[in-house]
């Protein structure tokens, strides 16, 4: 059911993409607008992953690099691999106190696993495995890619209805845009973009973190690190690029109650109610 809603939801985002293209201006509009969905999805199923990891400043952590990290994570990520069926990760730690973690990469061939040296710092095994469970499970779900095409879907409607505002579409006939369209667009394109991202990145935390409790055999360990998790992104707000915030495990951000309306993460507490709800 949650690959239907997603399915369904980026194709709603695809269309907004496109209607909003021949808003601007028709035929030609609609044609830029396709170009544009092409050309960024494709640019985020290749480059999405290393962007992303040199943002934040990554290390790789192998047996022969950062060997302690390693030690922590590296038996337990494999050990979890083996039980999902999918290819071990590379791995990558971040020099950053907040603790928080994500996933990248366009497949389960070609993912990461990326933890702060915060996380390494205040979780306990049990803990640790339940986030490293559920970065695993948005790999195995495909969930990388998904957010990676919403996301980029998302800054392409957001860019067209800026245009909006300095074409004004044109003509209301079979090959121009209409200046009412136009405006629509401007005013209504990016929060819809924003509402359908929001509803694809909250969906698949909710599979992600069914995943990772089926996976370890326990939902415990999970509900204890998202407790812990959410306690510390309020004292230690890590500094986040908002385009990449939907990667991480919590909202890397200490915002108001306006901004966690508009969170790309369900609230932490229903989280923990359907994972307990699974015992």
């Amino acid at each position: 059911m949650n690959g239907i809603k997603t399915a369904l939801l980026l194709g709603l985002l695809s269309s907004v993409l496109l209607v909003g293209g021949q808003a601007l201006g028709g035929r030609q509009g609609l044609f830029l607008g396709l170009i544009m969905a092409v050309v960024m999805n494709f640019a985020s199923y290749f480059f999405s992953d290393k962007i992303a990891l040199s943002m934040y400043r990554a290390q790789p952590v192998s047996p022969t690099e950062n060997h302690q990290v390693y030690a922590r994570i590296g038996p337990m990520t494999e050990h979890l691999c083996s039980r999902m069926g999918i290819p071990v990760p590379k791995l990558w730690i971040i020099p950053e106190h907040s603790p928080n973690a994500f996933a990248t990469g366009r497949n389960p061939k070609h993912a990461s696993v990326a933890v702060t040296h915060g996380l390494l710092q205040v979780m306990d095994a049990r803990e640790l495995e339940g986030v490293i469970a559920h970065e695993l499970a948005h790999i195995k779900n495909r969930d990388i890619l998904i957010s990676s095409i919403a996301a980029t879907l998302g800054a392409a409607i957001t860019y067209l209805s800026h245009m909006a505002f300095f074409l004004g579409g044109r003509r209301d006939d079979d090959e121009g845009g209409s200046p009412l369209g136009a405006i629509f667009m401007l005013i209504l394109g990016p929060i819809a973009a924003m509402l359908i991202q929001m509803a694809i990145s909250r969906t698949r935390e909710f599979s992600a973190d069914a995943t990772a409790a089926k996976y370890t055999g326990t939902p415990h360990g999970l509900v204890s690190a998202l407790q812990k998790l959410e306690n510390y992104s309020k004292r230690i707000p890590l500094e986040a690029s908002p385009a990449t915030a939907h990667m991480f495990i919590i909202k890397p951000f200490s915002g108001q109650a306006l901004a966690r309306l508009f969170s790309t993460h369900p609230a932490t507490e229903q989280r923990i109610a359907r994972l307990r709800a699974i015992v």
